[in-house]
């Protein structure tokens, strides 16, 4: 269709869905450039309806620094809810662009971003409403190029067959270098496109990498095909961050986080054993305070926000946090603008700092403990005592807050029912300090997720409960945190099975993946719509089993369907905290000291003074001096 006729088709059926605005673009600062003055045309695509979709930083970046270009143009699409979905298909209306009302098929580039796996089908989706081939080696350069970033490509393995192209790493580092050869190789076979794309650092081609395998199902080695292809494709980095982009798009309906997102800094020092995104933001780079200042200045000038949100892993971690707020809450004083901090550490947050938030009471005030007994605290290397958490609730609650909202997951190594049991005992401990202030108006909402072993952790190692035991533990939770003043959200066990062999899988569940989403999968992260049979079927049919993917421990010496990819951490330091674990060990915040866990030496061509600067890392411990775990000798893995 052309875009008059998408335009034209559009008029006539948006009355009939929810939300229409969701599906016309336009908003305030969204980008619209002529179709023929420019040479690249690249489509930003989040697999998500636009309610999320607009909420999420990363693809903005991008969609930012592309059109920065004067020869370039990047548009966007998001999923259409189901309704919508019916329509387009009814119609033959296919996946455009809002702000052009292009078919995608005419774009140059597709630019997915892919947060978390459960966006698999979702993408598969896009792609077929979009009217692409769904497997890459079907599409020639006739079609779009079809280029994945975000979290969930640390492990690109069960996505290889759709994608053409993964970013791994930081996307702003080479986006423009991306664009630039596919508007030098337009006209070019697609082989020849991707061999120059495979020459960039931190872009994989999954083509270019054959996967052999053992007679028991794991891997026995991923090796490059081409010259072309390096055996590792090490993550691409930014040295100092770029400056934070500030032209946000307003929607034209509510979005899931209402408020404009800073991000202050980026990487996590802390360690936490479980943490995906701590070890692969490594390392730690924060944005001077001036410069956030005269962002947050240049986002309510140009946007009208009212809520800003200082966005990190762990904002209270950030050097100068204190100044930070006093700054910004003296800068709009009177403007009726509040600052949200969406991640506190316990240990961290200070009176002061409570202080300085003034006002911004619209939600409560949250804290992710993640473990409620020592034990468990020293196993995912994250200590905070009991007592230190119920001080800060009492000086929460006492400066006005009405709720606290705390975090926790269950399904560590080694839990048992008494540490899941010690969660209802700190929630009612902290509940009870509300009490004393509030009466009966205070509130703790308890969140508690499952556990799942994620790719480049030192938890990769460990199994997923099984179902039966995610079950007994949520069973114990909803019996023990009933009750005035006590709210609790958790996940279902089939929900986290999903995420776990998802997240840990291999090229194998490429079918698997087609094959549910022909059984009518999508939107898999929205509980109602969550197929469970669907993905059972699909294995079946596949000839493999889920329990491989989720409930196997793995030996230290596994290769893993991701180590080819290189975070920059080496898989010894992964394995050794895994082994300090086991041994209730704990590791310091790596400011404090440096445990050499290899992200400097990864990047040699940059000076070791800026590195000290603008990452923040102390001298590496002398070897003989770092704490190790009683018992077990620590394997050395290549890397």
């Amino acid at each position: 269709m052309t875009p008059e006729q998408i335009k034209r088709a559009l008029d006539r059926v948006l009355l009939s869905v929810q939300k229409p605005a969701r599906y016309v673009g336009g908003e305030y600062n969204s980008v619209v450039k002529d179709w023929d003055a420019v040479s690249l045309r690249a489509a930003m695509v989040f697999p998500e309806i636009y309610d999320l979709g607009m909420s999420n930083l990363g693809w903005i970046i991008l969609y930012g620094l592309i059109n920065d270009q004067p020869d370039m143009f990047a548009d966007r699409a998001f999923s259409p809810w189901i309704d919508m979905e019916s329509v387009m298909r009814h119609e033959g209306i296919p996946l455009y662009g809002l702000e052009s009302k292009r078919p995608l098929q005419d774009f140059d580039l597709l630019g997915i971003s892919l947060p978390y796996e459960q966006l698999y089908t979702n993408v598969l989706n896009l792609l077929d409403l979009a009217g692409l081939p769904l497997q890459s080696a079907e599409r020639d350069s006739s079609y779009p190029l079809v280029i994945a970033g975000g979290h969930a490509c640390y492990n690109p393995e069960p996505m290889a067959g759709f994608i053409d192209a993964f970013v791994i790493g930081e996307g702003e580092a080479v986006i423009l270098e991306i664009a630039r050869i596919v508007q030098a190789k337009r006209g070019r076979s697609r082989e020849e496109q991707l061999r120059a794309l495979a020459g960039l650092e931190g872009v994989y081609v999954p083509r270019f990498y054959d996967v052999t395998y053992q007679p028991d199902g794991t891997i026995a080695a991923v090796t490059p095909n081409t010259p072309d292809a390096p055996p590792f494709v090490r993550k691409r980095i930014v040295p100092v961050l770029p400056p934070s982009f500030t032209r946000f798009l307003v929607p034209h309906v509510d979005t899931v986080h209402n408020r404009a997102p800073i991000e202050i800094m980026r990487g996590c020092t802390r360690g936490c054993r479980f943490c995906h995104a701590g070890m692969v933001t490594r390392p730690v780079r924060e944005r001077p305070i001036e410069e956030i200042i005269a962002a947050a200045d240049e986002i309510v000038r140009s946007t009208g926000f009212e809520e800003l949100s200082l966005l990190s892993l762990s904002s209270s971690d950030y050097t100068h946090i204190q100044e930070l707020v006093e700054a910004i809450g003296q800068r709009f004083e009177g403007q009726n603008v509040s600052v949200g901090l969406p991640s506190l550490r316990i240990e961290s947050v200070s009176v002061d700092l409570m202080d300085a938030l003034g006002d911004a009471r619209r939600g409560g005030f949250t804290f992710a403990p993640e473990a409620a007994t020592e034990k468990m605290r020293d196993i995912i290397n994250k200590s905070v005592p009991d007592e230190q958490l119920l001080v800060t609730a009492r000086e929460t609650y006492a400066r006005g807050w009405l709720t606290i909202k705390l975090y926790f997951m269950i399904g560590h190594p080694s839990e048992t029912l008494e540490d899941v049991q010690a969660i209802i005992e700190l929630a009612r401990a902290v509940l009870a300090e509300g009490r004393k202030i509030h009466g009966n108006k205070a509130t703790v909402n308890v969140g508690v997720s499952t556990f799942v072993p994620k790719p480049h952790t030192p938890f990769q190692w460990v199994s997923l409960d099984t179902l039966d035991q995610i079950q007994a533990k949520q069973d114990l939770l909803r019996r023990g945190l009933r009750g005035r003043g006590l709210n609790l959200r958790w996940n279902r066990p089939d929900e986290t099975l999903l995420e776990a062999f998802l997240s840990r899988g291999d090229r194998r569940l490429g079918p698997v993946i087609r094959r549910a989403w022909e059984l009518g999968t999508r939107f898999d992260a929205w509980q109602e719509h969550h197929n469970h049979e669907a993905w059972q079927q699909a294995f079946a049919e596949a000839g493999l089993e889920m329990d491989f993917y989720t409930h196997r421990p793995r030996p230290v010496d596994e290769v893993f369907p991701w180590d080819h990819i290189d975070i920059a951490v080496k898989k010894s330091f992964l394995v050794e905290d895994y082994l300090m674990s086991q041994q209730g060990e704990t590791r310091v915040d790596c400011r404090e000291r440096c445990f050499a866990c290899g992200i400097l030496p990864k990047f040699k061509n940059l000076r070791m003074e800026t590195l000290a600067d603008a990452w923040k890392c102390p001298p590496v411990v002398p070897r003989d001096q770092r704490r190790k775990p009683r018992g077990d000798s620590i394997p050395l893995l290549p890397r």
